[in-house]
């Protein structure tokens, strides 16, 4: 009897194990892994740093304090990291294909496709992301984490771009990434 209920605990517990082991690789893991990697330019940043002019909207300003922070990982790609390119896209694209990201836009702009997708509901975005690719440059990820995020607002927030106070610090960074993408 005793045997019977010792495999039967050792059973239930390899089960609750392998069952909590999830392969999936998530776009936080991704995003950790790659940091440090030499192809890749990360920047994090708090979205306290974000700030608006005076001139913007009320709604603007609530929506800001919404944000929580935003990581911006970049590959650039070059003449030494070509076969990378082709690995790091197809790898960040299965991350980005996880049913738990819901769709919110597609589309292509001269030769950049892009993606935005978002974890949440349709009234509560709580982490939004943006993926740009441009096959003779490089790609883009950027997760705009925040609580309660709603997706109107952000719209909104979105339109009101060119009223960020762009000599704040944060934007400088993000400015100097992209001036390497180019």
């Amino acid at each position: 009897m005793k045997n019977i209920i010792s495999i039967f605990v050792y059973t239930l517990t390899l089960t609750v194990f392998l069952t909590s082991c999830n392969s999936e690789k998530s776009l936080q893991k991704y995003y950790v892994e790659k940091q440090s990697n030499d192809n890749f330019i990360a920047i994090d940043l708090p979205a306290s740093l974000i700030s608006l002019n005076d001139n913007v909207s009320e709604e603007s300003q609530e929506t800001i304090k919404t944000l929580k922070k935003l990581n911006i990982l970049a590959f650039k790609l070059n003449e030494n990291n070509a076969e990378a390119f082709t690995s790091e896209s197809k790898e960040i694209k299965e991350v980005l294909s996880n049913k738990k990201f819901n769709d919110l836009m597609r589309g292509k702009h001269e030769n950049i496709s892009f993606a935005i997708k978002y974890l949440g509901d349709e009234d509560e975005i709580d982490e939004i992301v943006l993926f740009a690719s441009e096959s003779s440059k490089g790609f883009i990820v950027a997760r705009i984490l925040g609580d309660g995020m709603k997706p109107a607002q952000i719209m909104k927030l979105m339109k009101d771009v060119e009223k960020f106070d762009t000599d704040n610090p944060a934007f400088s960074q993000i400015g100097d990434l992209l001036g390497e993408m180019n």
